[in-house]
């Protein structure tokens, strides 16, 4: 519930087998910038939220405006993500000029059923993986609840995201895109990713998204190359 932050030079550390242990979380705030920061924890090192299920969406508060980059770190978890707590929405957020090493994931974008809210105009560019497990992971069944009242019917809408410029080295699986059934995640673009590993690379997996993908190794799903989901990659990059 903050606006204009600005979090410049900042050194987090903790365990790796430390449960919990979010680096910098901008939950429910607007006009937020983060750059210049080495963070090495247990959990994400940075991720951006707004709000639990039924809560969330009573408060309706979203987290707008936000941009991250010159970031540099290592979890278990991920290294940049947005949610999954996201009931109030997150939209307008720039990621660039990442570098993760021995971490699960590179980018995590996830919610759930139950959640509402959006996800939207989200940009994730230039980033440098290494020894990462994921180099993406885009996700609509991750996270639990707060309790059994929050709305099952409550879907979130997964729309413009926009990930481009990466590279990764000793990458085990390329990715996970996996929308929900009913609530489809669209206008996916992948653009200019090559992730190499020691050993092949395993191939990405997609259900219920749409979208695009140029130049991206190893081959992207037949998911993101609709005509319409092309012409959005292109007009995003």
């Amino acid at each position: 519930m903050c606006s204009n932050v600005v979090i410049r030079n900042v050194t987090i550390l903790a365990p790796h087998d430390s449960p919990n242990t979010d680096g910098i979380d901008p939950d429910s705030s607007s006009n937020v910038c983060i750059e210049d920061c080495y963070i090495s924890t247990g959990d994400d090192l940075i991720a951006i939220k707004s709000g639990w299920d039924e809560y969330g969406i009573a408060y309706g508060r979203p987290s707008s405006d936000i941009t991250i980059r010159r970031i540099t770190g290592s979890s278990p978890f991920a290294g940049f993500s947005v949610g999954s707590e996201t009931s109030g929405g997150v939209e307008n957020v720039l990621a660039e000029h990442l570098n993760f090493y021995s971490s699960g994931f590179g980018v995590h974008i996830k919610t759930n059923t139950g959640r509402g809210g959006f996800i939207r105009n989200i940009t994730v560019s230039d980033v440098t993986l290494d020894n990462v497990r994921y180099g993406l992971r885009i996700a609509g069944d991750v996270g639990g609840h707060p309790g059994e009242r929050y709305n099952h019917n409550a879907l979130p809408i997964v729309d413009g995201l926009t990930i481009k410029n990466v590279q990764g080295q000793n990458i085990k699986e390329a990715g996970l895109l996996k929308g929900i059934p009913n609530s489809a995640f669209s206008r996916i673009c992948l653009s200019n990713i090559k992730l190499h590993g020691s050993a092949p690379v395993r191939p990405w997996k997609c259900e219920a998204i749409s979208g695009g993908a140029l130049d991206v190794q190893p081959s992207p799903c037949t998911e993101l190359t609709s005509t319409s989901g092309m012409s959005f990659c292109t007009n995003s990059l």
